[in-house]
């Protein structure tokens, strides 16, 4: 789950459940960082687009981002989200991002049947 990879269908399920949303590639394999969207909000808070993603992605209520890094700079960074806060306006913006063709990781025939938004 990231921006460009809406959820709609499967979050309220996932909520009624009783489960947690897992964001396995929450940075869109680096994709947030070319969104001009992502920069502008990033710029207003002093952070990076990634920030701003992983920030959209834990404010919302049953989602766990799970960001993979190598190096110890943008492990850093990714742990620095807690110090602000998204707008409902921003949220929404970031959420107007996701598009039916953004999955990223795509095996052919194993796209989940309710990735349909």
């Amino acid at each position: 789950y990231h921006p460009f990879l809406g959820q709609k269908t499967l979050q309220p399920m996932l909520r009624e459940a009783g489960m947690a949303l897992t964001a396995y590639c929450p940075l869109a394999q680096g994709r947030v960082f070319e969104s001009e969207t992502l920069k502008t909000i990033a710029d207003k808070h002093g952070k990076n687009p990634g920030q701003v993603a992983l920030r959209w992605l834990i404010q919302q209520d049953g989602v766990v981002a799970i960001p993979r890094s190598s190096r110890e700079e943008h492990a850093s960074a990714n742990i620095d989200i807690f110090d602000f806060e998204l707008s409902q306006q921003e949220m929404g913006e970031i959420a107007g991002l996701a598009d039916p063709q953004g999955r990223v990781i795509n095996p052919e025939g194993l796209a989940p049947s309710w990735d349909v938004d």
